[in-house]
């Protein structure tokens, strides 16, 4: 370009009406884009390099190209697209936060209002859940715009040094980032993968903002165009910066997925509060949202699930003054929120919370953290016989029951009624070791597991079904079982499953146990595979990614409890070996995760041997937590834990806190033996943090109901079940 001081040129540009197509203006240091369809100006430099492009999404794609300066309404000649050239929509704000929550909300997200807005609250909620296809938004055409512009309102959290978060996430199938929004102390970070001619590399932009972590509401625009990348807060004066990389033309989004406040894992979670994010192909959203009374919560699209939420008042409304506005609070314990209680406020005294009555459900707006200090008991609950299984579950519109598996000829069900467990039921069983609920298809079934045989001699456990005429449970369906130990109902590919663990059949403890499947036709559960056990006293399923697991507790081969227990992972259609674990009499698989980290612990109950002696070191031995290792496909010991002849363990959560809690049931000389509850400590593993007098304790569940948090065990060596109550602080 020629140098000297230059005049600037007015060029004016009536573009043809193709809704699909937008317009750029290059000049050198003034590149802007036009909106689709509209009339624009474009002010540029005198002299050659000045050329009008009509851009499709993506601008990658440059078609018609007219050169030189053109005074007047006629504007440059434009060819129409070609063959195989990538049409796409109008630009329209893309809402990111509305396509990963939806309206009704999701699991783990919650809506919190602070400083007279509402904003979602992501941090509790699997990375997995607010995620969604990138083919979604580019179903048209898989390339990413190559100009853009990003909208967030936030209030962000103080982090510690070189602690990052992430907004938002576009992750490839294969795990690589392609782009990224990154919160760090005072800075924001753009990431993208950026080819260059060493092969691809990540490039990073960073803008500093100190005011970012202030504990208030701001609304941050970035705009990208070539060469040159932009970031307004609260529509003050833009931050540009000029960089030498550009944002790559063509960058795929096939296979892609977005997530919002993570980067596919819990690590680096937003943990601050999200009130908008938009995507805004081809433009910078500044002069959309700017000026604005309210700039710090200019709104470009707001999500469904903030919609109709107090917040603070749009441009259009009157601030109310202080005498104006009602407040009305309900203190005590917790009221209904129904539509009487829309918009008003509950406050918990006793756990230290402010709630807003949104939709039927109260919202969190102030909150103590969650915090286990102790645990009292709640209930002693008299119960038929020694119990030796519990199975706590809920019946929409009927309340929370508890199953209670007992050794005499009946065992009962528990319905929680006024704070407290009562019995409801009734159901005739032969030595019951174990109970398991289940749905099919909106109905409710309860499988027990039967030890013994009925009076005739013949042997078999018993499904039964729920009936919502007369409130009760129902005998629907016989199933021949062997010294039945424990049932585990599971899902496959839209198809029910049923698991029996089959004990012994006489004196053989080397028997089949059997996978039935649910027949939508009979409506029955037929045979459907068959595994070999030895003793076996457990079945759990659960699934990681696409595969799905079944892992079986052996106990005892007639001779020996020190064998191998199995895992099966499902593949074409059938179970198959995947992993083998040498075990000591186990009686208990649990499967949990922390974060993106999957635990497998198993229960080891005794180290017996037919030609060895018994004694008290028989039953105190430690018990193993397995942690999934995913470059070497196979769970490896990650502790070991002492435990006195094992049977179950039990994992829960309080607030941002991890437990475990294992069944010691005897320690070679007496059952009166202190179970022991575990907490998560990171690097640690798990701690002993509580010890819990049990007597021959056989079971743990945890539940959770209006009132607060429970745990409850079953005795095998008394007619009593405890309900403890956990009390935080």
């Amino acid at each position: 370009m020629a140098g000297g001081r230059q005049e600037p040129c007015v060029m004016d540009l009536v573009p043809p009406r193709r809704a699909d197509w937008s317009y750029r203006c290059v000049a050198p240091r003034d590149p802007r884009v036009l909106g689709y369809g509209d009339s624009a100006v474009c002010r540029g430099p005198l002299g050659r390099g000045v050329f009008w492009k009509a851009l499709i999404r993506p601008p990658s794609w440059e078609l018609g190209l007219q050169e030189g300066p053109r005074r007047g309404p006629g504007g440059p000649t434009v060819y129409p697209p070609m063959a195989g050239d990538c049409v796409s929509a109008d630009l329209r704000p893309l809402d990111l936060l509305a396509e990963a929550v939806p309206a009704h909300g999701a699991p783990g997200v919650g809506v919190v209002l602070a400083q007279g807005a509402p904003g979602l609250q992501l941090s509790a909620a699997h990375p997995h859940t607010l995620s969604f296809p990138a083919g979604r938004l580019f179903s048209a055409c898989d390339l990413f715009p190559e100009e853009f512009s990003v909208v967030v309102t936030l209030k962000a959290p103080d982090l510690a040094p070189k602690k990052n978060e992430y907004l938002l996430a576009v992750v490839a199938e294969r795990g690589a980032l392609l782009l990224g929004l990154r919160l760090a102390p005072s800075r924001l970070h753009l990431l993208f993968l950026s080819p260059g001619a060493a092969g691809t590399w990540q490039a990073r932009v960073s803008f500093r903002i100190p005011m970012l972590t202030d504990g208030h509401w701001h609304t941050l625009v970035l705009a990208v165009s070539p060469g040159t990348f932009s970031l307004t807060v609260d529509c003050g004066r833009a931050l540009d910066i000029d960089a030498d990389l550009t944002f790559p033309a063509t960058l795929s989004m096939r296979g892609a997925r977005f997530f919002v406040g993570s980067r596919k894992r819990a690590k680096g979670q937003f943990t601050g509060l999200l009130r908008q994010l938009v995507l805004l192909p081809g433009a910078d959203a500044t002069s959309r949202l700017c000026p604005c009374r309210l700039a710090h919560q200019a709104v470009l699209a707001l999500p469904p699930i903030l919609q109709g939420h107090p917040g603070g008042p749009g441009d259009n409304e009157v601030l109310r003054t202080p005498y104006e506005t009602g407040l009305t609070v309900t203190l005590g314990v917790r009221p209904p929120c129904t539509a009487l209680e829309q918009a008003r406020f509950w406050l918990d005294a006793a756990g230290r919370g402010l709630y807003l009555c949104v939709a039927g459900q109260w919202v969190p707006v102030l909150a103590a953290k969650e915090k286990l200090a102790f645990l009292e008991e709640h209930q002693s609950l008299a119960t038929p016989s020694e119990t030796l299984a519990l199975e706590v579950f809920a019946i929409p519109e009927a309340g929370l029951f508890v199953a209670a598996a007992s050794r005499r000829a009946s065992s009962a069900i528990y319905k929680w009624t006024g704070g407290r467990f009562t019995a409801y039921q009734y159901l005739r069983t032969h030595r019951a070791q174990s109970w398991c609920h289940f749905t099919i298809g909106g109905q409710n079934f309860l499988a027990v597991a039967n030890l013994e045989a009925d009076a005739q001699g013949r042997e078999f456990s018993v499904i039964y079904k729920w009936s919502r005429r007369g409130l009760r449970f129902r005998p629907y369906q016989r199933v021949p079982t062997h010294s039945a130990r424990d049932w585990e109902a599971f899902q496959l590919a839209g198809e029910h499953f049923l698991a029996v663990a089959n004990h012994r059949e006489g004196d053989d403890h080397n028997i089949d146990s059997v996978i039935y499947k649910w027949d939508p036709h009979t409506r029955r559960f037929e045979t459907n595979q068959t595994i070999a056990t030895s003793g076996a006293y457990d079945w759990e399923f659960f699934s990681v990614g696409p595969f799905s697991f079944l892992a079986v507790a052996n106990a005892f081969n007639g001779t020996s409890t020190r064998l191998h227990s199995r895992l099966y992972v499902w593949l074409l259609g059938t179970f198959r070996l995947f992993q083998s674990f040498l075990t000591f009499g186990a009686a208990d698989w649990e499967v949990f995760r922390i974060g993106e980290r999957v635990f497998l612990a198993v229960a080891n109950s005794q180290a017996y041997d037919l030609d060895a002696p018994v004694d008290s070191s028989s039953y105190v031995l430690n018990s193993v937590i397995y942690e999934l290792n995913v470059t070497a496909q196979a769970f490896v010991p990650f502790q070991e834990i002492p435990t006195c002849s094992a049977l179950d363990w039990e994992f829960f959560s309080v607030g941002e806190d991890h437990f475990l809690v294992v069944a010691n049931s005897f320690d070679g000389t007496s059952f009166s033996v202190n179970s022991v509850i575990y907490r998560w400590q990171g690097y640690e593993g798990f701690v002993a943090v509580h010890s819990l007098p049990t007597l021959g304790c056989r079971d743990w569940e945890a539940f959770r109901t209006a009132a607060g948090a429970f745990l409850v065990y079953s005795s095998a060596k008394e007619p009593r079940t405890r309900v403890l109550r956990m009390r935080t602080g």
